[in-house]
């Protein structure tokens, strides 16, 4: 494994949960649906505690979990533009499209997030030692969150954009009622909902 690669992809996604902590708090100023509402604090304080796991796994790999790199300002660019969506979308004060941009930036924001976690724990199965342990210890609590964060609001998307177009809505989505955490889970359900 490349070391340099590695410390990228921590700083890059350490920089980007840092980013969702405020993606989320930008994004509960936009909803509308009380049951996204929970979700999404919780969320919320689900990402502050993976920042926390991550500086952590940073620090006892020994980097600096406050180094900027070119990449991590990017992922910091990338983070804030999805903030400054949905402040655009709330001046239009159209409460219901504000929910709506919200969750698609919520989207955007934990496939990538998704992705991330997924080759941290590639990195941690290829580490030896110390190293491995630290990283697998924030990689085994944050994986299942991650991947309800991601199918759940990927749900809740496309349910809130049927409800805009007119067409029948299930809310919450059938993610949230069915506790999907797996791509297959994610899959059953959407070839469900087509029925």
């Amino acid at each position: 494994m490349a070391p340099a690669q590695l410390k990228e992809l921590l700083l890059q996604s350490l920089e980007h949960e840092r980013g969702g902590v405020i993606v989320y708090q930008t994004a509960l100023e936009c909803v509308v649906n009380e049951d996204l509402e929970e979700e999404w604090e919780k969320y919320l304080e689900q990402t502050e505690k993976h920042v926390e796991l991550l500086t952590t796994a940073c620090e006892a790999l020994g980097l600096d979990p406050d180094e900027m790199t070119p990449g991590r300002k990017i992922v910091q660019h990338t983070g804030k533009s999805l903030v400054v969506a949905m402040k655009m979308a709330l001046a239009a004060s159209d409460a219901p499209a504000a929910e709506l941009v919200a969750c698609e930036c919520v989207v955007l924001a934990e496939t990538k997030d998704h992705f991330d976690w997924e080759l941290i724990g590639e990195c941690a199965k290829a580490l030896k030692g110390e190293q491995q342990a630290a990283l697998m210890a924030a990689y085994e609590q944050v994986e299942d969150e991650e991947d309800e964060h991601l199918y759940h609001t990927k749900g809740w998307c496309r349910e809130l954009w049927m409800k805009s177009l007119g067409l029948k809505s299930i809310l919450p989505p059938p993610e949230e009622k069915k506790d999907v955490k797996t791509a297959i889970d994610a899959a059953k359900v959407e070839k469900e909902r087509k029925k």
